[in-house]
């Protein structure tokens, strides 16, 4: 199968941070990218939830005890 590149921005931070994950997982950032487009292929969707940022219990009460 020939083989093509992708080229993607991402924040330097978040960049290391990923890396350093996939070292731990075994994986290359290649070998973790091509999981994640494989799985959202055969799902025909993205492979996780994307929701907006819900917060805990412990968030809402301290927002609660806040405006009291």
């Amino acid at each position: 199968m020939a083989q093509t590149n992708v080229n993607i921005r991402i924040d330097e931070d978040l960049k290391r941070e990923f890396d350093s994950l996939c070292q731990d997982l075994g994986l290359t950032m290649t070998t973790a990218f091509t999981v994640f487009a494989k799985t959202a292929v055969r799902r025909q969707g993205i492979p996780f939830e994307i929701a907006k940022n819900v917060p805990n219990a412990e968030t809402i009460a301290a927002s609660r005890k806040l405006r009291q």
